[in-house]
């Protein structure tokens, strides 16, 4: 019996004018409120983000992928919100940024697959002009659906009312908002704060969410979306054998699920270890030392002598190492934290690694391999200074001026670029040592 060509589940596109309007707050809660009506809840992120995939997965109890129609390409957007509306009650995917900023725009991939759009705005000190804000949003292009208005930061009823006034028959207010604090997620430097670093406090904010939303008519189920299978092929066993080590604890976490998930499907065996607590690498053929937050944790890191020798015995072997922005300072000689004290960092590679506080770099880049092209992001506010000749430099999306510097050194490559493997796994098979 042939598989359905088309699956609907009812979803819902979480956008917002700006970044900063509280669309994670609001996502997270309204996940958890239907998980908690007994409802299969996926959720997707638009965009190269670590840190609300985290949140988000937590509040919704499924994995959380992230969805770019650059990074990703709409074919790989198209099939994952297939294969989750076989089995989901629910979808939401949370917009990046505005609803109309970047190429492509949270409004393009909405646009794309016909998802409808909830606004959420701040309107804190505006009342009618938050309604024009609205409408204009909803009228700027034709393929675009907004749904309704979820008001932020409401103060009272009568704020509601006016609002709900402005907006008249052209568009509803699906909810109102008080602001609250207790509700508001926890944030550093980079964006919000991991997860498992407050996994109770988290647990406590999506309860007083549900509460927030209340029972209004944001809570209702969605319409249904028809998704299409976009029948992409299974990945090669181009790793079948291979046993990859990948850095994972409170330092290194920036992993995309569908890397991991691509390197499992070309047959790697994954296992991870812990920079900050184990005094061993794993028995493996090749390392992945991903991004996080190195700099919160460099003391730990400096204080493990015997696995920054295990790195260093690993990478005098010459087998395969990506080293990926955290995971690439790690890589370096010294690391200067955020109170610049600076600690000896694994130093297979020449250089020194900074922070920089509020300045440092984003955006969507191409990396030029050797092994082919791999599609990735870079966000990052730190430095590197005193590094070997670059390889290569990343390839800016929409700027003509050199990307991220990508370095190799024996079997090491290290950048401060992110990649999403799904991009070209035949390069990452490569990369992690296939010829």
């Amino acid at each position: 019996m042939s598989q359905p060509t088309t699956a609907l589940c009812p979803a819902l596109f979480l956008a917002a004018p700006a970044s900063g309007q509280g669309k994670t707050t609001v996502t997270a809660a309204l996940a958890r409120y239907h998980r908690d009506q007994g409802r299969k809840v996926r959720v997707f992120k638009m965009g190269p983000d670590y840190l609300d995939p985290q949140i988000l997965q937590q509040a919704s109890g499924q994995p959380v992928t992230q969805l770019d129609l650059w990074m990703a390409g709409a074919e790989y957007c198209r099939q994952q919100f297939y294969l989750a509306a076989q089995t989901a009650d629910l979808i939401l995917v949370e917009g990046a940024m505005g609803m109309f900023d970047g190429e492509p725009s949270s409004a393009d991939l909405a646009a794309t697959f016909g998802i409808p759009i909830a606004l959420v705005m701040d309107v804190k000190g505006m009342a009618q002009t938050a309604a024009a804000v609205a409408l204009g949003l909803a009228n700027y292009r034709d393929d675009v659906a907004v749904v309704g208005l979820i008001a932020n930061h409401c103060g009272t009823e009568r704020h509601a009312q006016l609002v709900r006034d402005a907006l008249g028959d052209r568009m509803p207010l699906l909810a109102h908002l008080a602001r609250a604090e207790e509700v508001a997620l926890p944030e550093r430097h980079l964006g919000l704060v991991q997860a498992e670093e407050v996994s109770e406090q988290l647990e406590e904010k999506f309860n007083l969410g549900k509460a927030w939303l209340g029972e209004q008519a944001i809570c209702n189920l969605p319409a249904p979306v028809a998704f299409a299978d976009q029948h992409i092929a299974d990945p090669q066993p181009l790793l079948a054998g291979k046993r990859i080590g990948i850095a994972k604890d409170q330092a290194f976490s920036f992993i995309y699920s569908a890397n991991t998930g691509l390197l499992q499907a070309m047959g790697a065996k994954l296992h991870y270890f812990s920079p900050m607590h184990d005094t061993q690498l794993p028995e493996v053929d090749a390392l992945w030392l991903p991004g996080g937050y190195p700099e919160l944790h460099a003391q730990k890191l400096a204080a493990n002598q015997t696995m920054r020798q295990a790195v260093q015995t690993f990478h005098a072997s010459g087998k395969a190492i990506l080293a990926e922005c955290g995971g690439f300072l790690y890589c370096l000689e010294s690391l200067t934290d955020l109170q610049q004290d600076t600690w000896p960092m694994a130093s297979i590679m020449a250089g020194q690694g900074a922070m920089r506080g509020k300045r440092g770099c984003q955006g969507m880049q191409l990396a030029p391999l050797p092994e082919g092209d791999i599609r990735g992001h870079a966000h990052h506010r730190s430095r590197s200074q005193n590094t070997p000749a670059p390889i290569a430099h990343g390839r800016r999306q929409r700027h003509s001026a050199a990307g991220e510097a990508i370095y190799r050194e024996q079997g090491l490559t290290a950048s401060y670029l992110h990649l999403f493997f799904p991009s070209n796994p035949v390069a990452t098979a490569a990369l992690f040592g296939v010829k």
